[in-house]
């Protein structure tokens, strides 16, 4: 008897293998099969909504990934024999309904449904396997803590598709000379039907960067109350939280993310700027709503030390989901080059752009355009405006030219496991 104890305390409640003390460790096991399912379950409507509906493959893997060394814990040792005590029929909860269910209204909401229940089922298994396998129960925890990470990744993923859907084109502006100026600008951006600007002035001091973001805003919001254009400013989140400004742009010399957000606030959008692969994926995690990749070519705005190649930015167009603007010396010559890396966003400075095209000219790029993209494009004068007037026209165009069916981003489903 003394050694019976023994081995109780070292390994737990006897398994199913243990036929002495079957009926007191019954219902634990059957209870540890029950969250094992669930958590299986959950993992891969998970998985299946970030490659079939999110079309994401960063995720995708991190996805599959966390449900195969699922299986693998739940393989080892006595866990694999859980199954020879399953008792569908006797189970007291089967039909049981709950009163109020999450909904499933959008994407964001199935990945969130399925997230619940997955670290519930998760936390029990680690719970559970204290009286039956304990040396599981560090695996369980390590894995629910990898769940919150890929929740985080594909909820933010989800909710950026859907607030930036439509939005092809961020113009980054400086701050003028003069005020008057600053604002003819942005009241010119936003009569060619551009939906976001970036406010980016790192000389401008900052009680007038923040004067310009707040005149900024005060312009869209009285040309678009219904929030459909977004006021981000560069850098700076006190700023951005300060004037109440729609999100922030942030560098890998800036904030990391989880500080920036805790500055704006979880509404605000959050872009990052990426320069590699391990970058762009970081940034997923981290909670970012936006990339701005590059820099692609030559700026009139900006000199570069290099530029990214275009293996990097191809990468991140075809296994990243979240929304991924273009940047760095993007004009009308180079639109064809970027949608064929798998873009269907760019971010242009007020003086990019290249040359100024003709009336005909403004004519075409408008009438291939969305009505969105293009309204107002005659009424854009001088080079500072030639970006917003006719690069969102042409990338329209572009885009749908190529890509006819489906968006720039298209990749092979792969196998089904």
């Amino acid at each position: 008897m003394e050694r019976s104890g023994q081995n109780r305390g070292e390994r737990g409640i006897s398994g199913p293998a243990d036929t002495g003390e079957i009926g007191a460790a019954a219902g634990a096991w059957r209870a540890l099969d029950a969250s094992a399912n669930r958590a299986g379950e959950a993992l891969r409507v998970i998985e299946d909504v970030v490659r079939f509906v999110l079309d994401d493959a960063h995720l995708t893997g991190l996805a599959k990934n966390l449900r195969h060394d699922l299986a693998a814990v739940l393989a080892s040792g006595r866990l694999a024999d859980r199954i020879e005590l399953r008792d569908v029929p006797s189970d007291v909860g089967a039909g049981v309904e709950a009163a109020a269910a999450m909904p499933r209204a959008t994407v964001h909401d199935l990945v969130a449904a399925n997230a619940a229940r997955a670290a519930q089922a998760l936390r029990s298994l680690e719970e559970v396997s204290r009286l039956l396998e304990p040396e599981a129960s560090a695996a369980f925890e390590r894995l629910r803590y990898r769940l919150y990470v890929l929740e985080r990744g594909a909820i933010g993923t989800a909710r950026a598709a859907e607030r930036l859907r439509g939005v092809d084109l961020c113009v980054l502006v400086d701050g003028r000379d003069h005020a008057r100026g600053f604002e003819r600008l942005v009241e010119a951006i936003l009569e060619a039907g551009v939906r976001m600007l970036q406010i980016r002035d790192k000389d401008l001091p900052v009680p007038l960067l923040a004067e310009r973001a707040r005149a900024a805003i005060a312009i869209v919001r009285r040309r678009h109350p219904n929030g459909r254009a977004l006021v981000v400013v560069n850098d700076r989140a006190d700023v951005a939280a300060a004037v109440g400004a729609d999100g922030v742009h942030t560098g890998a010399d800036d904030l990391p993310l989880p500080l920036v957000r805790r500055v704006v606030g979880p509404r605000a959008l959050l872009g990052r700027t990426a320069h590699d692969l391990a970058e762009a994926r970081a940034a997923v995690l981290d909670g970012a709503d936006c990339l701005g990749v590059g820099p692609c070519f030559p700026s009139h705005t900006k000199s570069f030390a290099a530029y990214a190649p275009p293996e990097f930015l191809a990468a991140v167009a075809s296994e990243i989901a979240l929304p991924a603007f273009a940047i760095g010396g993007i004009t009308l010559e180079r639109i064809d080059e970027v949608v064929a890396l798998g873009y269907s966003r760019v971010a242009v400075g007020s003086r990019d752009g290249g040359r100024r095209p003709g009336r005909r000219g403004r004519r075409a790029h408008r009438a291939a355009a969305s009505p969105a993209a293009a309204a107002g494009g005659d009424n854009f004068s001088g080079a500072d405006n030639l970006s917003a007037s006719t690069i969102a026209p042409a990338m329209s165009a572009s885009s749908r030219e190529r890509y006819p069916t489906h968006t720039a981003r298209t990749r092979a489903s792969g196998p089904t496991r």
